[in-house]
């Protein structure tokens, strides 16, 4: 596990803009089953996560018309129970963190993983959650 002072702040850049945490498997489960859509962003301490993921992400639910209902985000290597249950949800999509999923009606219809989010920019990958959240949300 990472200790706090690491991933704290890795965390409340998306917390501090209105993603809500994950932490246990039942609020995966209660939130994943929700009518709508809910974006699900597993965070880490990498560096694509810095560089492109998070600031990706945040491009994206700031610029879009559409935006999903749910914000959440739950931390690898630290929200260590929600990260297993998310995984279970995103499968066959092997473990990836970063990582970025979109869920409608509980059901995985856009994911991101960590290969498709390495060497790509921030903006690239809002434009890619911005034509996902047009899609489906």
């Amino acid at each position: 596990m990472y200790p706090a002072e690491l991933v704290m702040p890795r965390k409340a850049e998306l917390t501090d803009n209105g993603f809500d945490e994950l932490l246990t498997s039942g609020n995966v489960d209660e939130t994943l089953k929700k009518e709508g859509t809910t974006l699900v962003v597993i965070n880490s301490v990498c560096g694509c996560s810095a560089a492109t993921a998070r600031p990706g992400v945040l491009m994206a639910v700031a610029h879009s018309e559409k935006k999903p209902d749910r914000l959440t985000t739950a931390f690898a290597g630290y929200d260590l129970e929600a990260v297993q249950q998310i995984r279970t949800h995103l499968l066959p999509y092997p473990p990836s963190s970063p990582s970025i999923a979109l869920f409608k009606d509980g059901q995985l219809v856009h994911f991101i993983e960590r290969h498709m989010i390495e060497g790509r920019s921030a903006q690239m990958i809002a434009a890619n959650l911005a034509d996902a959240f047009e899609q489906y949300c």
